[in-house]
């Protein structure tokens, strides 16, 4: 019997025969920014599961989110719709739950459906068989289920992994086919390493990008306004793992995260920490050279915790590998959103910038010929729930944005591929605890992108051939009024095709 929600959606019609419909292992990471992907050029560390799955398979070289941000981006990638249509334009409430989504569609259709990890959406996981809500930070967190909460006593990113491999296994007594959604919580601020990870990177000094010291000069009033600068607004305690000082803002909530550790994991983390933060005291840094110590803690960090993201993935593949399902299991490899490492002097996300708006895209299908290709048509992450759907042999909802990517996985696209995507950024806050990002919204093309800072009607305009680094704001500059024009036709034509009238008009 289908569940009662199913009754408002469209019948749903396998366009492929259900022994030929196979498993989809979606591996979903939180603020994995492709600089710290090793098959996108990482300068700063090797992820050899992730680069083996790339190899395997199909990278995507442009992809990209459309709302840089933790819930919205999931929303999007479990609807197909932009922000404004699924309800979740923040990290607040608002998502629409009655909206199809990939998660009920196969599970209508015969799938096992199951959803482990970070959830962030709001109502609770609909359209999946199972799910496992993971509460908490990097230590010992809360499992949530439909039958109640679990407390845990391990490390998240594994606690996340052996959850879903459970399930998996469980999931083999039936015939029919599984789709699980592993949402993982790293590397989420605060980057907080498991046992084993803490003494990576700790003699090495990462390469720095070549805007940490960026000053913002000829950009909207937005950029210079948000606190997210790695040299003024990262937490001693909460996110540089210092001694927290008398009064410090978040200094309570920092020693929490470190309560929730056993005495075995809080020994490992002090015998670690402690040494380097005796060090760091006693050179009494001051200026860029302070700027540049908080770097490099930050990005040693949150390389430990993308390196738990490689493990885990290795732990899935093996997994599937040693179970006999390699042969007729999808693996997809996505994050939410890209994420700063240092670029123009950030951490976090949010702006329409490069290092936010991308992020890795790798899907590997066992059944394809090609291997190791790469696909260079922009993309973005309105095409995850259209795309699961084709592979699971079903047709896509036409209220969908987005549209399957399975063509260009196989080299089969024509040329009508879209030239454009659209962002929209819309989540509003102030305060010493916020990120004070403003709203914005803007499209981009293979070459250029336009950004509409809208509550300083403010426009940023980039070449990202010639200035890859976003640097050069060249809206109302010689020469840039008929790429000008253009785009904010561009821009006008998306925001009417997709039905967005939020935020102020062009």
């Amino acid at each position: 019997m289908l569940h009662k929600i199913f009754l408002c959606l469209p019948f749903v019609i396998p366009t492929a025969a259900a022994g030929d419909r196979p498993n989809i292992v979606f591996v979903y990471a939180d603020d994995h920014a492709e600089r710290a992907v090793g098959a996108y050029g990482s300068p700063l560390t090797k992820t050899p599961h992730i680069d083996a799955l790339a190899a395997e398979g199909v990278r995507f070289r442009n992809s990209f989110v459309a709302n840089s941000i933790c819930g919205p981006a999931r929303a999007t990638v479990l609807t197909g719709l932009h922000s404004h249509a699924n309800g979740k334009k923040h990290n607040g409430g608002g998502f629409k739950d009655e909206l199809p989504t990939w998660a009920k569609l196969l599970q209508s259709s015969g799938y096992q459906t199951a959803m482990i990890g970070k959830w962030h959406i709001g109502p609770k996981p609909s359209g999946f068989d199972h799910w496992a809500i993971a509460k908490g930070g990097y230590y010992g967190p809360t499992m949530v289920t439909a039958e109640g909460k679990t407390k845990t006593a391990g490390y998240t990113t594994e606690v996340i992994t052996q959850a879903s491999l459970d399930w998996i296994k469980s999931s083999l007594e039936a015939d029919e086919p599984f789709a699980i959604w592993i949402n993982h919580a790293a590397s989420h601020r605060t980057w907080m390493p498991g046992p084993q990870y803490h003494d990576r990177y700790a003699e090495q000094v990462l390469p720095e990008p070549s805007t940490l010291f960026d000053d913002y000069a000829g950009r909207s009033p937005g950029a210079a306004a948000s606190q997210m600068r790695i040299a003024r607004d990262l937490f001693g305690a909460y996110d540089l793992k210092l001694p927290p000082e008398d009064g410090e803002v978040l200094g309570k909530r920092g020693n929490d995260l470190l309560n929730s550790m056993t005495e075995a994991q809080r020994s490992a983390w002090e015998a670690a920490y402690g040494p380097r933060n005796a060090a760091f005291a006693k050179a009494g840094l001051e200026g860029d050279a302070l700027v540049r110590w908080k770097y490099q803690r930050y990005i040693r960090d949150y390389l430990r915790c993308v390196d738990a993201l490689d493990d885990s993935l290795g732990q899935v593949r093996s997994f599937l590998k040693d179970n006999g399902l390699a042969d007729n299991t999808i693996v997809i490899y996505s994050s939410d959103q890209g994420f700063f490492l240092g670029e123009h002097g950030w951490y976090d996300k949010r702006w329409m910038y490069e290092p936010s708006m991308r992020t890795p895209l790798i899907i590997h299908d066992p059944r394809a010929k090609s291997q190791g290709i790469v696909v260079d048509q922009l993309v973005q992450n309105i095409d995850m729930a259209p795309t699961i759907l084709e592979y699971a042999g079903l047709e896509v909802p036409s209220s969908m944005h987005g549209a399957s990517l399975a063509s260009l996985a196989e080299e089969k696209q024509g040329p009508n591929w879209r030239t454009s995507v659209y962002y929209h950024y819309q989540q509003r806050d102030s305060g010493r605890t916020s990120h004070t990002v403003a709203p914005h919204y803007g499209v981009r093309t293979k070459q250029h992108k336009l950004i509409h800072v809208y509550d300083f009607d403010a426009w940023e305009l980039y070449d990202l051939e010639g200035d890859p680094d976003e640097m050069h704001n060249l809206f109302g500059t010689e020469g840039a009024g008929e790429i000008t024009a253009t785009l904010v036709q561009e821009l006008q034509r998306l925001r009417e095709k997709f039905q967005d009238g939020t935020g102020k008009a062009i």
